[in-house]
């Protein structure tokens, strides 16, 4: 048992790096998870994931926050969406199969890749000009497709919450990697929420994790002020590549 904490631990901290980054940590810490304890329910191991994840990201949003001006009005809102529709998503995966939405999910990430590859200045600052209304009514949207999405299906959350926020409100991507981190804590909390009132936590794993994850949420969230824009966008093209790998390999081996 001490070794696959062990294990389980050291996935978690990567996860944080990842995550503090541009999200993605999911890639790393369930697939491990789930492969250390095989014999415990899914719902069981994807609630226990939840914890660590908040916890890292809470560390890697604060962080941004003493470095990055964060637009938090707007943020409050769009995490409430998201945190609703999240818990919404979490609720309909018992009685939908998310497998059905995995192709969609598979050619949209294709797509976010080969567009953010051809456009090198993807991610830069670009002035919009929005009203406060305006990129409320863009963010909330936003926030509630991709709530709904994290508590239904999940990986990759993080890499879309960063696409929205540059892509709708014209942030760079350290700017929308520092406000996702927002969102994301919303969707966490919302599955956290859902997975305990169920009884579906381990706790004397979620805790050891939580830790690891945390340490490695700081160390990301340095590295990534440090190496600044250019870094991030090719860190993020890695995460969404690996992404859509996992989604290849459930949609045409596994099954």
């Amino acid at each position: 048992m001490l070794t696959s904490t062990l294990i389980v631990c050291l996935a978690s901290f990567v996860a944080g790096f990842i995550d503090a980054i541009v999200g993605g940590g999911g890639l790393v810490q369930t697939p491990v998870l789930f492969m250390t304890f095989p014999n415990y329910p899914v719902a069981t191991l994807l609630g226990t994931t939840k914890i660590p994840s908040f916890s890292g990201t809470a560390v890697s949003l604060y962080q941004y926050a003493k470095h990055v001006e964060i637009k938090w009005k707007l943020l409050v809102w769009i995490a409430l969406a998201a945190f609703l529709s999240a818990m919404a998503g979490s609720r309909l995966v018992v009685a939908i199969s998310n497998e059905v939405f995995k192709p969609i999910i598979l050619v949209a990430l294709i797509v976010v890749a080969i567009y953010t590859y051809s456009k090198k200045n993807f991610g830069q600052h670009e002035e919009k000009d929005l009203s406060f209304n305006k990129a409320l009514i863009r963010g909330v949207l936003a926030g509630l497709i991709i709530g709904f999405y994290d508590g239904f299906i999940g990986p990759g959350t993080g890499s879309f919450l960063v696409l929205m926020f540059i892509t709708l409100l014209g942030f760079d991507f350290m700017h929308a990697s520092a406000h996702a981190k927002s969102v994301n804590l919303a969707t966490n909390a919302a599955s956290i929420f859902y997975f305990t009132l169920s009884g579906h936590v381990l706790f004397e794993l979620a805790i050891p994790m939580a830790i690891c994850n945390m340490a490695g949420g700081f160390v990301g969230t340095r590295f990534a002020l440090l190496k600044g824009n250019q870094f991030i966008r090719v860190f993020f093209l890695v995460i969404v590549c690996a992404t859509i790998m996992r989604f290849a390999y459930d949609i045409l081996v596994k099954d």
